[in-house]
């Protein structure tokens, strides 16, 4: 890091290779995403799977841009976000329509292929936020895949059938629930959860589902480190 210059606000960017990249899914539509590497040594590599576009989620939902601003210079950690099928950001629109969850499986699929085929990613992880946790539950199976960050999880298209097979797979499943979340609260969390028996569940308090706030942010990012690249903890609050 360099010597202190103030705090780290929403608007911060630090030091990374930063590049556009297209992801081919296997039923023939292209994806819009970017890869943002550490410029030293990287502990490991997070897929980020969006919140639920038919509602402004995106790539650029602004935890996923801020762990793409930050995490790479802070902890090593390097970040693939993406736009799923018929999904529009800044950097572009990806290919096809939305599907509520069900095609997107190729575009899981495609993620984690480049992540392994053309990152070479070893400490692989794959986090969703919202809508994203019902993508990663249900599709993000690959053997190369070392768990599952669920950032606010509704559970909404989920079955209890993805929840036995993370449970019989038995790779570790981290979920953050915000205390005032707008769709399944920590104590209806731990019902809803209860067939996933390794779930590690930790409550935010004071957070909401949109994780809004630098307080909220910093939290998110703190408990992905800590799964990720624990020894690079404590996040710093200013440069």
């Amino acid at each position: 890091m360099s010597e202190l210059i103030g705090p780290i606000r929403p608007s911060t960017v630090l030091p990374a290779n930063r590049r556009p990249i297209r992801l081919h899914t296997s039923d023939g539509l292209i994806l819009i995403g970017e890869v943002a590497s550490p410029v030293g040594p990287r502990t490991g590599t997070l897929i980020c799977l969006h919140p639920l576009p038919t509602h402004g989620g995106m790539m650029d939902s602004h935890v996923y841009k801020k762990a793409a601003n930050r995490l790479p210079e802070m902890a090593g950690i390097e970040i693939l976000r993406f736009n799923t099928r018929g999904t529009e950001s800044e950097a572009g629109k990806s290919e096809g329509e939305f599907d509520n969850g069900t095609s997107e499986k190729f575009d899981v699929e495609a993620a984690i292929a480049f992540a392994v085929n053309d990152l070479g990613a070893e400490n692989l992880w794959v986090a969703g936020w919202s809508f994203g946790t019902d993508l990663a539950l249900r599709h993000a199976r690959d053997p190369h895949v070392k768990g599952l960050i669920l950032l606010a999880p509704p559970l909404r298209t989920s079955q209890v059938s993805d929840l036995e097979y993370w449970a019989e797979d038995g790779r570790p499943v981290i979920a953050l629930v915000p205390e005032h979340d707008d769709y399944l609260k920590p104590d209806a969390a731990r019902v809803a959860f209860a067939p996933l028996k390794q779930l590690q569940l930790i409550p935010v308090d004071g957070a909401k589902h949109l994780w809004v706030g630098e307080p909220a942010v910093y939290r998110v990012l703190t408990e992905i480190t800590q799964i990720i690249a624990p020894e690079r903890l404590p996040l710093p609050t200013e440069l």
